[in-house]
């Protein structure tokens, strides 16, 4: 117990990186990934076509690459940042393709009577889209949504490839430090605490739009 409690402090470091990152890439991924399903589901062939190609590409290479490009293949035009910023970029770019994917089922899974009685009763696409159709669309993809988000706390591992020091690199520093698993399973905690709330929080959520239908 003593040894966990002096391990701690460094654990809490790398924890704040990780939770900054997992909360910055919420952030700009889930509007993005909504702006690229609604476009994706546009009467513009062209634009659907860059879209399809921009989500084909994030889903269809590794995330590590991306973090890889984002910090390191970027700087060869020009184009420099920090470790951070570099892995919440490559970190959202490519939750906005899978989320985009998501939020284009929910939207292609409400029924299309629903855009009719909006017509009917006079409001534009615009405000159809916001307030009927995007508000059963997120009903319908929650679970989609919590298991992504699931994947992406665990996912924040990946960063430790580009020295940040969230949590998984934390521990391993202290494992080569002191000859111990134990910093392993500290970190297996935090990761299972993290997916322990998300999974309540989405619960709730789940709960609470099945009783408003």
């Amino acid at each position: 117990m003593d040894y966990i409690l002096k391990i701690l402090p460094y654990i809490a470091e790398g924890s704040v990186v990780t939770l900054a990152i997992f909360g910055f890439t919420l952030i700009f991924s889930i509007p993005a990934g909504l702006l690229l399903a609604i476009g994706n589901l546009s009467r513009f062939k062209f634009l659907r076509a860059i879209i399809q190609f921009y989500i084909l590409i994030m889903r269809g290479t590794p995330l590590m690459l991306q973090v890889l490009f984002v910090y390191f293949g970027l700087p060869v035009f020009g184009i420099r940042f920090d470790n951070f910023t570099s892995a919440v970029i490559a970190f959202s770019l490519n939750y906005a393709a899978y989320f985009a994917e998501i939020f284009r089922g929910g939207i292609e899974s409400v029924d299309k009577g629903q855009y009719e009685a909006a017509s009917a009763i006079g409001l534009s696409p615009a405000r159809t889209m916001c307030f009927i159709i995007l508000p059963q669309a997120f009903r319908c993809v929650l679970p989609s949504l919590s298991n992504e988000t699931i994947t992406l706390v665990k996912d924040t591992a990946l960063v430790q490839i580009i020295a940040l020091e969230e949590v998984i690199r934390a521990a391993t520093l202290a494992v080569q430090r002191d000859l111990t698993v134990i910093p392993f399973f500290v970190a297996a905690v935090f990761y299972l605490l993290m997916t322990i709330a998300l999974t309540w929080i989405f619960k709730k959520l789940e709960l609470r739009y099945s009783l408003a239908a």
